[in-house]
């Protein structure tokens, strides 16, 4: 089995999870997005309007065995106790495939 990791994160943590996914043994790979976009406004009932503001995104496709250890290393590094840190969403994946030596499944990572 295989899991993808999307974290959204603030993008001047990027650097300190980067290095601290590194320590993972085995670790496939990461991709590196900015995105934009809003979340929940605080306090809830402001009046202001949404404001869009830049975060990082990492996508990792991992074994299911790694997602724990990923997934605590991404939250520990990207933490900073404000508003906004972020959030991490793990999915189910059904199939990898390695277009150049065509190796199906987690081998293909």
């Amino acid at each position: 089995m295989m899991r993808e990791l999307k974290a959204i994160i603030r993008p001047e943590r990027q650097t300190e999870v980067l290095h601290a996914l590194h320590s993972i043994p085995h670790l496939p790979g990461v991709t590196i997005s900015t995105v934009r976009g809003f979340g929940r406004r605080y306090p809830a009932d402001s009046a202001q309007p949404f404001d869009e503001v830049a975060m990082t995104k990492l996508e990792l496709v991992v074994p299911t065995a790694l997602v724990k250890s990923v997934v605590d290393v991404i939250a520990r590094a990207a933490h900073t106790g404000r508003v906004g840190d972020g959030k991490i969403f793990v999915i189910a994946v059904e199939q990898a495939v390695r277009i150049r030596s065509g190796e199906h499944g987690a081998s293909a990572l």
